[in-house]
């Protein structure tokens, strides 16, 4: 199992630098940073807090880095054009010499669509697009020129230069459900998803089906997922943990019972396991503290 970080998009950017560097210095796999403007509330309602922009943070994260992996944690194609992201993805992957993965996904915030007047369109539409979408961008990345004649995108005689280092550069893309499922296994090199072991094993089990019914071997589909960890013997916060808004998605308890948990994933065939930083502590210093924790204390027992 490999095990990757996540830092929240409202940390300071000198935070955020610092974060990648201890991943690197620790020996994590991975840097991820999410792809928003603006504070999920599920509504169109907007409210206050720092949000830094993915595609500007992560040229920096991949200049101050030399081994982790570096990309964002997914980028919508309802928000970006995928020559733009191809050509972003690309350079990126010189930048960071051959460590860039990018993470797609068809777009789902309510609330930066409205604000900032992009459609959001409705689900079969918005899949029909992401579906088009990665299928120009791996054409992009893999290819001298690309000819695209979809409803969505049209492209000509379109080059993408410079080429990626990597060939090919990994798609990852984030979803559970069937048909998009489906698309990542035709298209992707990785797969993700948010749960704990119970949660997310029957997302799991639709991207097997999907590999299984488009004829792509799952063996080689590199599987991710993320929960927050909680990590704490008090009973109560426990409860109040497992209780809250992100319940579904959250391990809480010893670092024996958070060794454990993460075993069930790599029983379930997970190869790597993505922190958040949310519930690491309240500090820099204490999320750091973290990081470490979860280096030292919980990757030499099931790695």
């Amino acid at each position: 199992m490999k095990f990757s970080i996540w830092p929240s998009m409202g940390r300071s950017t000198n935070e955020i630098l610092d974060q990648a560097r201890l991943a690197d210095s620790l020996g994590y796999y991975g840097f991820w940073f999410a792809d928003h403007y603006m504070r999920n509330t599920n509504s169109e309602d907007i409210i206050a807090g720092d949000v830094h922009e993915v595609w500007s943070v992560l040229p920096a994260v991949a200049a101050v880095t030399e081994s982790v992996r570096v990309g964002p944690l997914v980028s919508p194609t309802s928000v970006h054009h995928p020559a733009v992201l191809a050509n972003r993805a690309a350079t990126l992957d010189h930048i960071a010499e051959g460590r860039f993965v990018l993470g797609l996904g068809a777009g789902w915030q309510i609330n930066e669509h409205k604000a900032y007047g992009i459609e959001l369109e409705e689900p079969k539409q918005r899949v029909d697009r992401f579906e088009e979408a990665i299928q120009v961008i791996r054409s992009l990345l893999d290819t001298d020129r690309t000819t695209f004649n979809g409803e969505y995108y049209t492209m000509t005689d379109a080059p993408s230069d410079p080429a990626p280092i990597q060939a090919p550069l990994p798609i990852v893309v984030g979803t559970g459900r069937p048909r998009m499922c489906r698309i990542t296994a035709r298209h992707a090199q990785e797969w993700n998803s948010w749960g704990t072991p119970e949660t997310v094993k029957p997302k799991l089990e639709t991207f097997l089906a999907a590999c299984e019914k488009v004829g792509a071997d799952q063996t080689s589909k590199h599987k991710s997922v993320q929960a927050l960890l909680v990590n704490t013997g008090d009973q109560s916060k426990i409860d109040e943990a497992i209780a809250g808004p992100m319940g579904d998605n959250t391990i809480a308890g010893s670092t024996g019972f958070v060794v454990e948990t993460i075993g069930r994933y790599v029983e379930l065939g997970f190869d790597e396991f993505i922190v958040p930083d949310l519930t690491l502590g309240e500090t820099a210093e204490d999320r750091a503290d973290g990081y470490r924790w979860l280096m030292e204390d919980i990757v030499p027992q099931v790695s």
